[in-house]
């Protein structure tokens, strides 16, 4: 059976557009619930049927902590959350703010490939599959998440060069649901028309493909926030389109020249950064394509966005 005109999954209401983005101020942490596992390297929690409770894992007491208040949580429809709950901290995907829900389930890769790039919205897949879109700033890492996601490590192609996705690209996930890896923005060793004519059929994708349950926007965590994320950020949320915040490359935790800043500082400024622009808090997760960090995460946040849009 073929599916069609599918709702899309909103989660995001925007609230205001973004001044211009030229201080990176520190945030403000008040009454914090707190979950100690946050930035561990997490063990699978995959499953192929019922939801997995995250186990507990220590840290040691040098392992930074982030501390996220209850509204900054992301709760899925149909979910129940209460400050009250003991067991909050084991719902909630390690190293993000999600919240698990009933519809976390069937979250395993079993099969990827290929299908077909397209330079028109018009001309993707017909199928009426559900599908995710990676986007990201050049180079940001894209293709790595991609071949970590499904465990394969030339399924996308991968280049130190920025620029190397040029059409939309979609991935078959187990014959059910697509991966979408679409040209960065930013940087790009490509004619200046050329860029604007990707950023043209992007934006068109992102308005008008109505099978479209997520995009993903990858940021670079080992570096402050940079205005054109913010910028891409605020569009997203300016037009409806839902959103998760997918923080790259958080395995390089040493401290940088760049402010000093380790990666989940970084994430939580960006944070505070477009705090004020939305009036519920995006879903966010933080991944590394080396450690696999956030792998099992993010395919069981896309398994839970999924289901509950297919059902609805």
């Amino acid at each position: 059976m073929v599916i069609t005109q599918l709702p899309r999954f909103q989660y995001l209401v925007f609230r205001k557009p973004p001044p211009s983005f030229n201080i990176f101020p520190k945030p403000k942490l008040p009454n914090k619930f707190t979950s100690p596992k946050l930035f561990s390297v997490p063990k699978s929690t995959l499953s192929t049927t019922e939801p997995i409770p995250i186990t507990h894992i220590s840290l040691p007491e040098e392992e930074p902590r982030l501390e996220i208040s209850l509204d900054k949580l992301f709760v899925p429809p149909e979910t129940e959350v209460s400050c009250d709950d003991p067991n909050l901290s084991t719902r909630i995907l390690k190293g993000s703010n999600i919240v698990l829900s009933k519809y976390a389930r069937d979250a395993q890769v079993v099969q990827a490939e290929f299908v077909k790039s397209s330079v028109r919205t018009d001309d993707c897949p017909s199928d009426g599959l559900p599908e995710f879109a990676l986007v990201g700033r050049s180079n940001v890492g894209k293709s790595s998440l991609l071949n970590s996601l499904v465990r394969r490590k030339r399924l996308a192609l991968t280049s130190k060069k920025p620029g190397k996705t040029q059409c939309i690209n979609h991935f078959r996930i187990n014959d059910k649901w697509y991966l979408v890896d679409l040209p960065g923005y930013g940087y790009a060793a490509a004619p200046q028309e050329l860029r604007t004519d990707w950023s043209k059929f992007t934006k068109d994708y992102f308005l008008n493909r109505s099978t479209l349950v997520s995009v993903f926007l990858l940021i670079d965590a080992s570096i402050p926030a940079k205005p054109i994320d913010l910028e891409y950020a605020s569009w997203l949320g300016q037009n409806q389109i839902p959103m998760t915040l997918v923080f790259t490359k958080c395995d390089k935790r040493k401290k940088k020249k760049n402010g000093g800043k380790r990666p989940e500082e970084n994430v939580r400024d960006f944070q505070e950064l477009i705090r004020g622009f939305f009036q519920t808090a995006p879903p966010w997760i933080m991944t590394s394509s080396v450690t696999n960090q956030g792998r099992d995460e993010i395919l069981l946040h896309m398994a839970q966005l999924r289901n509950y849009w297919l059902k609805h």
